[in-house]
Formats: structure tokens, sequence, C-alpha cells
């Protein structure tokens, strides 16, 4: 299958990456969102940061144009329906995805692949929802999008070779690097990072050491780019524990509770960066530790 136009569902911080990566590829992108502001937000981010690749010599300003003029935006999720690929980029709950794909459905071509950027949830029951599962797969990015080199790529148990093929020649036309993997809970990166974020905040919780030392002690001895907690708080912890609980419930192994402290730090909506507070408070010129 030849793809030419991506449309993608969510303006937020996966969906613009997503878009961006999509357009400077020479794709044609059409991004949805029930908010204009979100929309409006999206394009002013994709702007900047392709001003910032200008700015490094990474790219050039006549292809960061070309870009921008390839992205256009709506608040009717139907539009999308003639793409020739969705990539779901919605907030990270089953039913919120669900209701997306029900949506879409009776105005899509009999071609277009459905995709979802969701980092833990299962594509097979995703998939099961909608009238091709052979045509739906996960296409999960990492973020930031535009600076992160993989995407995991995940087969649901109808996924035919042909979906497949066509969402690897995208990955490999932006550039960047697929993973194959199985639709296991929270997949391959998660699996592995979101059981390490969830240890650092019993660490945390337990009094070992404090957000400093425990972020300070994975920099510095596991040559980590980013402390856990630092990283939760940049990843979100509400998704942090969203994942935590598709592991646990998933997998039904106690290895995978979630920490008590993570769901304390949600339920006051302290959720990191994008709340100003999480494990550190950002609304001063530096981050300091809120334990």
């Amino acid at each position: 299958m030849d793809i030419q136009s991506i449309g993608i569902v969510g303006a937020g911080q996966m969906g613009n990456g997503i878009a961006h990566v999509m357009a400077l590829a020479g794709y044609d992108v059409l991004v949805t969102d029930v908010s204009a502001d979100a929309l409006k937000n999206a394009m002013d981010t994709i702007e900047g940061n392709l001003g910032r690749q200008v700015g490094r010599g990474k790219v050039s300003e006549a292809d960061a144009n070309a870009a921008m003029a390839r992205i256009k935006t709506t608040q009717t999720l139907t539009d999308l329906g003639q793409s020739d690929l969705i990539i779901e980029a919605a907030t990270e709950r089953e039913t919120v995805k669900q209701a997306i794909f029900e949506d879409l459905l009776p105005h899509l071509k009999p071609d277009t692949i459905l995709t979802s950027n969701t980092s833990s949830i299962s594509i097979t029951r995703l998939a099961s929802r909608t009238d091709r599962p052979e045509k739906f797969m996960g296409f999960h990015f990492m973020n930031p999008v535009p600076v992160m080199q993989l995407v995991e790529l995940i087969r649901g148990i109808a996924t035919d070779t042909e979906t497949f093929d066509a969402c690897k020649a995208v990955v490999d036309r932006l550039g960047k690097t697929a993973a194959s993997a199985e639709d296991f809970p929270a997949f391959i990166v998660n699996r592995i990072l979101m059981p390490m974020i969830n240890e650092a905040v019993y660490t945390l919780y337990e009094g070992v050491g404090s957000v400093q030392s425990i972020d300070s002690s994975m920099k510095l001895g596991a040559n980590h780019p980013m402390g856990p907690l630092e990283l939760a708080d940049f990843i979100g912890l509400d998704t942090c524990l969203a994942i935590m609980n598709v592991l646990h419930d998933g997998l039904a192994d106690t290895k995978y509770r979630p920490c008590p402290l993570l769901t304390k730090y949600v339920e006051a909506g302290w959720l990191g960066r994008k709340t100003d507070r999480g494990f550190y408070d950002y609304r001063g010129e530096v981050p300091v530790p809120t334990r």
C-alpha cells in the first residue's frame, strides 16, 4: 500500500510531534482535536520546533516551510476518514480510544489502516472493536517524537503482513528505527521502563533515598541521561500510573503493583511538568524536589 496521507487524532504532546515528523518526511497531515486551542497550540509548537531545527542546521528553511504547509487541522473527527493511515494519539484511556474508532469507522476508505499510539493497551482488543482488525496495529512513538529514534510496531493477533509492511515503510521514510513487539501489556520499552520508575518511587516512599539522591544515583551511577523521578515527571505521573495498572491487571503479578506514593501524587493532581508539580516543583526558575 502506498501511504501518502496521514490522519492524527489528538493534538497534544505526542500528536503534534507525530505531525511534525510526518510532514517533514513529505506526508500530507490532517490533525484533529476537540479543542481549537489545542490545535492552535500544536501548530505553534510544531513551528517553534521546526525553527529550532533550522537554527541548528538540521533542517533547511525551505523544508521547514514545506512541512508546515503540509499540516492541516480540523475539529471534525470524521474529516480524517479519507486518510491512508490514521494514528490515534488521544488520552491513554481505552474507552476514549474505542469511542474514537467507532466514530471513525463509517467514514473510512476500505483500505485505510488504523493504528494507535497507545503505550500499553491491548492492540488486539482495540482492533476487535473495529471492522478491520487485519488493518489495525500499534504505532508507538517515543517522546519527544522529533528527537527519539525508536518506533514500536505492535501486531494484534489479526494484523496482516501487508499492514505491518506498510507501517514499517513509513517508519523507514521517517528515518527512524522500528522495533517489532508482541501484543502483551506495555510492549517492550514500557514493560522495562515503568517498573524501574515505579521502583524508584518505592525507594522514595520507603525513605531509602531522597528525590535528589535517587535521580543523582541513577544519572551518575548508571549513566542515565535523566533520573527516574525526573523522567516520570516528564512523561506524566498519570501516564506512569495508567501503564503500571495495565501491567498489574494484565499480568496479574504483584511485582507490577503501583507504588501508593505514585497514586497519591496523581490524586493530588501533581502530574509532573504539565501541571508544574510532581516529584519536582517547576514553578520557580529551578526545579525543586517536593520530597
